[in-house]
Formats: structure tokens, sequence, C-alpha cells
């Protein structure tokens, strides 16, 4: 197998000597179509789409609904726990991934146990609002370093898997642009939740952390479309190792059938 930040061999196309392969060549309306469709599909998977943003808001609808009517923590806490494992439930039935299903899960949970450890029910977004900053510092930090973080989560869905780096500036630079969206975008968020985790109180900051739960996240999302679909096609590292398994197995196999020149031989009087 090849490695996955260097160029492959069989990457090269011998088409024409005079017309070198470019990847900077302009790509056909239909071209530019498939480019759109794949990335689109390809941020569906990876963010977990409608059904994904539900599971994401669903719990912490419930829960600030819950303490807004009657005041109370552990029924809140409960109630919003319990709809996360049904959705977990319902994914495990169908069969379906439920990688952001458990994600959500998590987060109740740590909401819940920190929420009544304190005994303040402003303690239930807590946990999720540090994740937030976490992640907002992660995208930024990784965009300096040159490792965009989003193009860590999207190559292995793109097949490309570290490829950007050495192989597709053009996208390497795409992905950078990605994660400093999604980074500001999230501390723009962190700035608005933090001071009303300390201002307001369990319901007003949990209606404001419930509207801002979708918008950010569909705009993070949109601007990275955007980047990628005017970015270079992603290099499919999978396709080229298994045409190189192929090659080199058709070497083997050509070798192991071809006729050797110190073989026996009738010796003639």
């Amino acid at each position: 197998m090849t490695s996955l930040d260097k160029p492959a061999a069989s990457n090269a196309s011998p088409a024409s000597n005079d017309a070198p392969a470019s990847n900077d060549a302009p790509a056909s309306p239909d071209q530019d179509g498939d480019a759109k469709a794949v990335t689109e599909a390809a941020l569906f998977e990876a963010f977990g789409g409608l059904r994904g943003m539900v599971e994401t808001v669903l719990p912490g609808l419930l829960f600030v609904t819950i303490f807004t009517i009657n005041k109370d923590l552990h029924t809140s806490a409960i109630a919003a726990l319990v709809v996360s494992l049904l959705l977990v439930a319902v994914r495990l039935v169908r069969k379906d991934t439920v990688k952001h299903a458990f994600s959500g899960v998590f987060g109740v949970a740590f909401g819940v146990v920190f929420a009544m450890m304190t005994g303040n029910a402003k303690d239930f977004y807590l946990p999720g609002m540090l994740y937030t900053l976490g992640l907002a510092v992660a995208y930024i930090a990784t965009a300096l370093a040159g490792v965009p973080l989003i193009g860590l989560i999207l190559g292995p869905i793109f097949k490309e898997n570290l490829s950007w780096r050495t192989r597709n500036p053009g996208r390497k630079k795409a992905y950078a642009k990605a994660s400093w969206a999604w980074g500001l975008i999230l501390l723009a968020k962190c700035a608005i939740l933090f001071p009303l985790y300390w201002w307001a109180d369990t319901a007003q900051l949990g209606w404001v952390l419930i509207a801002l739960k979708i918008p950010p996240f569909l705009l993070a999302v949109y601007l990275t479309w955007v980047f990628l679909a005017k970015a270079p096609p992603p290099i499919d590292v999978f396709a080229e190792m298994e045409a190189e398994e192929q090659a080199e197995k058709e070497r083997k196999a050509a070798a192991a059938t071809a006729p050797t020149a110190d073989g026996p031989a009738r010796h003639r009087r």
C-alpha cells in the first residue's frame, strides 16, 4: 500500500506527453454539480442531518420546558436523560448509526450528573458550554497549526484521509477556512452564553441556548459547504491503494506464468 501523504505512481495518467494533467483545470458544469452533491452528502453524514439536529435539540428543549413549568431540577433532568436514551434505542432498533445519538446521551448525562451534584439547575448546561468552548479553541488552534480539525473529521468521509495535507493544497486551504469559520462561530456563541450563565436565571439561559443550537450550526455547515464546493476534488486514496494492490497481484501472476530463460532444454548431438 502507498502512503496517504505521498503521490502514488498509479495516480499518474498517461493521457498525453505534451498535456500534463493538472488539478487546477476548470471543471465542467456537470463535474461542479457532482462535486457539490458529494460535498453535501459528506457533510450530511458527518453532522447527522435533520435527524441529528433533532436529537441534539430535543433533550435540552424538554429540560428547559419542564423546568420553566415546575422548577423541579430532578424531574427535568430525568426527563431529558430518558428521551436521550429513547433516541438511542430507536436508532438501535432501526439499525442506524448511533454516534450522534450517543453523543447526545453523554452530553445530557454529564449535564444531569453535574446539576445533581451542585444542586444548581443552570449547571445542566455547563458541560455542554465548556465542550463548545473547547471545540472552538480546537478548530482555531488546528487551523493555525496547519492541520485543520474539519479536515481530520471529513477526510475519511471523502475517502481522502490526510492526502489533502501535502497533495492537495487547494483543499487544505478550504479546510483551514472552514475550521476558522467553525471556531469563530462557536466562540461567538460562547460569548453570548457564558455571561448569561452568570447573570440570567435557568429558564432564560435554557431558552437562549436552545435558540442558539441550530442557527450557528447551520451557518458553519453552510460555510464549510461553500469552501469545499469551490475547492479541488478529493484524492481517493482508497481507490489508489486498491489499484496498486491489483497491479501488484497482476505483476506477480505474470511473473509466475512467464517462461524462464534457464529452464530444462534438450541437448542435440
